[in-house]
Protein backbone atom coordinates (compact mmCIF):
# COMPACT_ATOMS: atom_id res chain seq x y z
CA UNK A 1 0.00 0.00 0.00
CA UNK A 2 1.52 3.72 -1.34
CA UNK A 3 0.37 5.94 1.99
CA UNK A 4 1.26 9.25 2.17
CA UNK A 5 1.52 11.09 5.25
CA UNK A 6 1.21 14.61 5.05
CA UNK A 7 1.92 17.27 7.55
CA UNK A 8 0.62 21.14 7.90
CA UNK A 9 2.14 24.21 9.25
CA UNK A 10 5.08 23.93 11.93
CA UNK A 11 5.31 20.65 11.94
CA UNK A 12 8.62 20.96 10.14
CA UNK A 13 10.12 21.80 13.85
CA UNK A 14 8.57 18.53 15.44
CA UNK A 15 11.79 17.38 17.94
CA UNK A 16 12.46 21.46 19.12
CA UNK A 17 8.85 22.85 19.07
CA UNK A 18 7.19 23.34 22.06
CA UNK A 19 8.34 19.74 23.55
CA UNK A 20 6.02 19.52 26.34
CA UNK A 21 3.47 19.41 23.92
CA UNK A 22 4.75 17.43 21.13
CA UNK A 23 7.92 16.06 22.47
CA UNK A 24 11.61 15.87 21.58
CA UNK A 25 11.54 13.69 18.04
CA UNK A 26 11.89 15.31 15.00
CA UNK A 27 9.36 13.58 12.02
CA UNK A 28 12.59 12.44 9.89
CA UNK A 29 13.67 10.11 12.68
CA UNK A 30 9.74 8.70 13.41
CA UNK A 31 10.01 8.00 9.46
CA UNK A 32 12.78 5.89 10.01
CA UNK A 33 11.00 4.11 12.63
CA UNK A 34 7.47 3.79 10.76
CA UNK A 35 9.47 2.87 7.91
CA UNK A 36 11.24 -0.20 9.40
CA UNK A 37 8.00 -1.64 11.37
CA UNK A 38 5.96 -1.18 8.32
CA UNK A 39 8.31 -2.65 5.58
CA UNK A 40 5.10 -3.87 3.11
CA UNK A 41 3.79 0.17 2.97
CA UNK A 42 5.16 2.32 0.54
CA UNK A 43 5.63 5.31 2.85
CA UNK A 44 5.87 8.68 1.50
CA UNK A 45 5.92 12.09 3.33
CA UNK A 46 5.35 15.84 2.63
CA UNK A 47 5.17 19.13 4.91
CA UNK A 48 4.33 22.23 3.79
CA UNK A 49 3.96 25.65 6.28
CA UNK A 50 1.67 26.76 2.76
CA UNK A 51 -1.59 25.69 2.25
CA UNK A 52 -2.12 25.54 -1.09
CA UNK A 53 1.25 23.47 -1.33
CA UNK A 54 -0.94 20.66 0.82
CA UNK A 55 -4.05 21.11 -1.32
CA UNK A 56 -1.67 20.70 -4.58
CA UNK A 57 0.41 17.19 -3.01
CA UNK A 58 -3.41 15.71 -1.74
CA UNK A 59 -4.49 16.12 -5.74
CA UNK A 60 -1.45 14.59 -6.80
CA UNK A 61 -3.72 11.55 -6.37
CA UNK A 62 -0.64 8.88 -6.12
CA UNK A 63 -1.01 7.22 -3.32
CA UNK A 64 -3.45 4.43 -1.83
CA UNK A 65 -4.09 6.08 1.56
CA UNK A 66 -3.51 9.24 3.25
CA UNK A 67 -2.38 10.16 6.87
CA UNK A 68 -3.16 14.07 7.67
CA UNK A 69 -1.91 16.15 10.18
CA UNK A 70 -2.99 19.45 9.05
CA UNK A 71 -2.06 21.35 11.32
CA UNK A 72 -3.25 24.79 12.27
CA UNK A 73 -5.50 24.70 9.26
CA UNK A 74 -7.09 22.56 11.18
CA UNK A 75 -9.15 24.70 12.56
CA UNK A 76 -9.98 26.85 9.67
CA UNK A 77 -9.08 25.53 6.07
CA UNK A 78 -12.30 25.09 4.30
CA UNK A 79 -10.20 24.49 1.22
CA UNK A 80 -8.17 21.44 2.55
CA UNK A 81 -11.41 19.96 3.86
CA UNK A 82 -13.04 20.08 0.21
CA UNK A 83 -9.82 18.76 -1.25
CA UNK A 84 -10.49 15.79 1.59
CA UNK A 85 -14.10 15.77 0.89
CA UNK A 86 -12.64 14.75 -2.88
CA UNK A 87 -10.28 11.98 -2.11
CA UNK A 88 -12.05 8.63 -1.94
CA UNK A 89 -9.30 6.76 -0.56
CA UNK A 90 -8.50 5.65 2.75
CA UNK A 91 -7.98 8.66 5.11
CA UNK A 92 -6.76 9.11 8.64
CA UNK A 93 -6.46 12.49 10.50
CA UNK A 94 -4.05 12.92 13.10
CA UNK A 95 -2.97 14.88 15.73
CA UNK A 96 0.23 14.91 18.12
CA UNK A 97 -1.64 16.43 21.24
CA UNK A 98 -4.97 16.08 22.55
CA UNK A 99 -6.93 18.94 20.82
CA UNK A 100 -9.62 18.72 23.47
CA UNK A 101 -7.10 19.87 25.96
CA UNK A 102 -5.66 22.44 24.43
CA UNK A 103 -6.87 26.16 23.77
CA UNK A 104 -10.80 26.43 22.54
CA UNK A 105 -10.11 27.55 19.25
CA UNK A 106 -8.01 24.17 18.60
CA UNK A 107 -10.86 22.27 20.09
CA UNK A 108 -12.99 22.26 16.61
CA UNK A 109 -11.67 20.18 13.40
CA UNK A 110 -13.25 21.29 9.71
CA UNK A 111 -11.13 18.36 7.95
CA UNK A 112 -12.43 15.90 10.42
CA UNK A 113 -15.81 15.05 8.89
CA UNK A 114 -13.74 14.50 5.80
CA UNK A 115 -11.57 11.86 6.65
CA UNK A 116 -12.53 8.40 8.43
CA UNK A 117 -11.11 8.61 11.53
CA UNK A 118 -8.82 10.72 13.90
CA UNK A 119 -6.49 10.25 16.46
CA UNK A 120 -5.60 12.86 18.98
CA UNK A 121 -3.37 12.85 21.95
CA UNK A 122 -1.44 9.56 21.04
CA UNK A 123 1.64 11.94 20.88
CA UNK A 124 3.92 10.56 17.71
CA UNK A 125 2.46 7.19 17.92
CA UNK A 126 -0.83 8.29 16.16
CA UNK A 127 1.09 8.09 13.33
CA UNK A 128 2.28 4.58 13.81
CA UNK A 129 -1.78 3.65 14.96
CA UNK A 130 -2.55 5.83 11.56
CA UNK A 131 -1.01 3.14 9.64
CA UNK A 132 -2.20 -0.32 11.98
CA UNK A 133 -5.69 0.62 10.69
CA UNK A 134 -5.22 1.23 7.33
CA UNK A 135 -6.46 -1.73 5.16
Amino acid sequence: MRVLIINGPNLNLLGTREPEIYGNVSMESYLENLKSEFQAHDIKYYQSNIEGELINRLQEDDFDAVVINPGAYTHYSYAIADCLKNIRKPKVEVHISNIYKREEFRQKSVTAANTDAVLSGFGMDGYRLALLSLK
